[in-house]
């Protein structure tokens, strides 16, 4: 395995942490509490849900940071897998990213892109609004760096002031019903059903992003601190923000009228701010969508271009045009993500994504066990807090959510395990390549 010859630039713990928060707070927290009152009716036990997600996630930080600060290069599981177990278990998990990871959430995101605008103009398809607002990303970001900059930094600003708006408006609301968010016989059983096991799913897909940092860590300064403050510190802020803004949906619409609806934002704004305030909402929650498209647009090739250097079979993934955008790269996403979108619903997306990736990241966080027996004399400037009872919580947590997914949802859960079967098929055809092809492309500015 080859390491591409770049120059990286080095960013400090702000900004590696922003990141963290950044690629956390997205399509989840708007679009899957509606799947989850259907399994659960206590408050209690929502509001646990988005707390024990918190806690899972902060505990594979942790368990991240020690790894990254071990084997301090970038490419996330791509890199920690390949050097942990092996390069084909490595290809698998850039795979999944490049999959999974990115294109399965890039039509998560467009698909709810769609639906929170149609709930203001229902005359418009759903489905070609999700279509549209990914080939628009696309078509941006293979156009020009510097214009898909500014277009990402303007709608990231408007996510932003949207999740002010939401919390700080709720206050001030007047709900037509009451909620009680203390513990009872009911909530505490709950928190042991296969329910809550099936909505943690959707609340791991809500944290996807905790470990964001992973994929830069070559590029930042001091890595040895700097990662695993950056993984802590952004998991605990977003845990904060998601149990507040999942008690004003809770507080200002009723669980009945959530149960199954994508556009949960488009309910809670019509009671904070009215009718068409409600609509208000949705706009600027279909806007927030776009920022987060055009993130995945611009990261996901990226990992999809590291994997055409590396493996012979895959050169034409490393292909760059003239200004050094990996335009096969994002074409490949992009053709993904538009099967995605018209061959799947959105819940059904959504859990094999999280299967599949759950998957990825338990076999990341097992290797600090493997790391620790088969190369106890690397230097480890940052060992896990907690260590061996935190990476274990989180393989345990994960492997429960695991078993009950799989017997709630066998067929979504196949086709995850599909995905992984052709990443392994595609790895064991790229080693037919020749080695020393080197990939083609234009000059990089």
């Amino acid at each position: 395995m080859t390491t591409p010859d770049r120059t990286p630039v080095k960013v400090g713990l702000l900004t590696a942490a922003s990141l963290v928060v950044a690629n956390m707070v997205g399509t989840g927290i708007f679009t899957s509490v509606g799947f989850q009152v259907e399994y659960l009716d206590s408050p209690f036990a929502l509001l646990m849900l988005w707390a024990v997600g918190g806690v899972i996630s902060l505990c594979g930080a942790l368990t991240y940071g020690e790894l990254g600060a071990a084997l301090p290069r970038s490419g996330g599981e791509y890199h920690l897998i390949s050097e942990l177990y092996h390069p084909s278990l490595g290809f698998i998990a850039g795979w999944i990213s490049a999959t999974l990871g990115f294109a399965g959430p890039t039509a998560l995101a467009a698909i709810a892109f769609g639906d929170y605008t149609t709930a203001v103009f229902p005359s418009l398809s759903s489905t070609h609004l999700a279509a549209g607002i990914v080939l628009l990303c696309s078509a941006i970001h293979a156009t020009s760096i510097t214009w898909g900059s500014w277009f990402q930094n303007a709608f990231t600003a408007l996510k932003v002031l949207l999740i002010l708006v939401f919390v700080g408006a709720a206050v001030q609301a007047d709900p037509t019903h009451s909620i009680t968010v203390a513990p009872s016989g009911n909530g505490l059983d709950e928190l042991l059903s296969p329910g809550f096991a099936v909505s943690l799913v959707f609340v791991s897909y809500a944290y996807a992003g905790w470990n964001a940092a992973i994929y830069i860590v070559g590029e930042i300064r001091d890595p040895q601190r700097n990662l695993p403050l950056s993984l802590v510190l952004g998991t605990a802020l977003v845990t904060v923000l998601y149990v507040l803004l999942n008690f004003v949906f809770l507080y200002t619409v009723p669980a009945q009228e959530m149960a199954g609806e994508v556009e949960v934002g488009f309910l809670a704004g019509s009671v904070i701010f009215g009718d068409a305030g409600g609509e208000v909402m949705s706009l600027f929650i279909a806007l927030l969508l776009v920022s987060t498209v055009s993130a995945l647009v611009y990261l996901g090739p990226r990992v999809t271009q590291a994997m055409g250097e590396d493996a012979p079979a895959l050169r034409w993934l490393a292909v760059t045009n003239d200004r050094g955008i990996p335009v096969n790269s994002i074409l490949f996403q992009l053709g993904l993500a538009l099967l995605f979108i018209y061959t799947s619903t959105f819940d059904q997306v959504l859990v094999y994504a999280g299967f599949t990736l759950i998957l990825s990241t338990m076999v990341t966080v097992a290797g600090v066990f493997v790391l620790r027996w088969r190369r106890p004399e690397i230097d480890r400037p940052y060992t896990t807090w907690g260590y061996p009872v935190t990476p274990l919580l989180f393989l345990a947590a994960n492997a429960w959510i695991l078993v009950y997914v799989f017997l709630d949802r066998p067929t979504e859960s196949l086709i995850g395990l599909g995905i992984v079967a052709v990443g392994a098929a595609l790895y064991f055809a790229s080693q037919w390549g020749a080695p020393d092809e080197a990939p083609v492309s234009g000059p990089r500015p």
